[in-house]
């Protein structure tokens, strides 16, 4: 286990223990399986201050929080950060916050101390560790396009466990303004169309709207693998360039518009986004519900 990882751990163990203000050093140590020695030199080492520095620092961080966001009285938020009285709590803010824990009350500033950890106590409860790797917000765009290009194609693979009439049965809460009601069917075929559609405007050339009627399933995933690619590239491409305020203009529209890149992006995940939702709680009516509501959240967070 490296340096690093005893200090993740640290951490995990720092916050199930917050409360109990019995918990030693020894005790933290032990539950790492590290002699106190080694702990202090370890955490003081990769966060730059000795553990119980630290603990006492975001139990002080917390502490502000409470007066700022409960009616608490000092000495009960003085107990619950683990001093045992009013005099002691108060020196120990002060030299924190340049101020007594009164006057703070009456007119907050921060909540967060300094400290080279980038550890810090996170409303309401939770302690919050600092990101490894720093993610711009294009690299988050770039992210959520491939996500949806993921997305569309795992919804594509449950739907194929669907029988015709499961795939063509009409969908509640329709997006579209055709007056036919939509379909899984139509709802895939459309995912697929949208990025094919600007693929062709950025091109130049005309989209193929008679593809999408009544699609069948091999071709759609024939058309996901080559629009998909084709449009996240557009995207990559868009975002390294820093050209999101750029505009193009789509000769196919009658008439002619104009279209910023972002704006087209933005366009496609909104609507994208509407139609993911319908298609997976079509499929969680017939029983495939792996994919859940299809939520990228998780999906971002996780490292490149």
């Amino acid at each position: 286990m490296t340096a690093t990882d005893t200090f993740t751990a640290f951490v995990d163990v720092l916050a199930d223990v917050l409360d109990d203000h019995d918990a030693t050093g020894e005790n933290l140590a032990r539950r790492l399986h590290l002699s106190r020695y080694h702990l202090d030199r370890i955490i003081s080492s990769v966060a730059g201050e000795p553990p119980q520095r630290l603990r006492r620092r975001v139990l002080l961080e917390r502490a502000a929080f409470r007066l700022l966001s409960t009616r608490e009285s000092i000495l009960d938020v003085a107990v619950e950060a683990g001093y045992g009285s009013h005099e002691a709590f108060t020196r120990a803010f002060a030299r924190a916050y340049g101020v007594s824990p009164r006057q703070w009350r009456a007119r907050p500033t921060r909540i967060r101390i300094e400290a080279p950890s980038g550890v810090h106590f996170h409303p309401p409860g939770a302690l919050r560790f600092p990101a490894t790797q720093k993610v711009t917000s294009m690299d988050l765009l770039t992210k959520i396009v491939e996500h949806h290009v993921w997305l569309t194609g795992e919804i594509l693979d449950r739907a194929a466990r669907l029988t015709d009439d499961q795939l063509d049965e009409p969908v509640e809460l329709n997006l579209d303004d055709d007056p036919e009601p939509a379909t899984l069917r139509s709802l895939l075929s459309r995912l697929i169309g949208q990025m094919g559609m600007w693929n062709a405007a950025l091109a130049n050339r005309a989209y193929d709207w008679s593809v999408e009627e009544h699609e069948s399933l091999d071709s759609m995933r024939e058309r996901l693998a080559a629009e998909g690619p084709t449009y996240l590239s557009h995207v990559r491409e868009v975002c390294e360039q820093g050209r999101l305020d750029d505009t193009f203009v789509d000769a196919l529209c009658e008439p002619a518009e104009v279209f910023t890149y972002g704006g087209m992006i933005a366009h496609v995940l909104t609507f994208a986004a509407h139609r993911r939702t319908l298609a997976v709680r079509a499929l969680d009516k017939y029983g495939v519900s792996d994919l859940g509501w299809g939520d990228p959240m998780r999906w971002v967070a996780e490292p490149v």
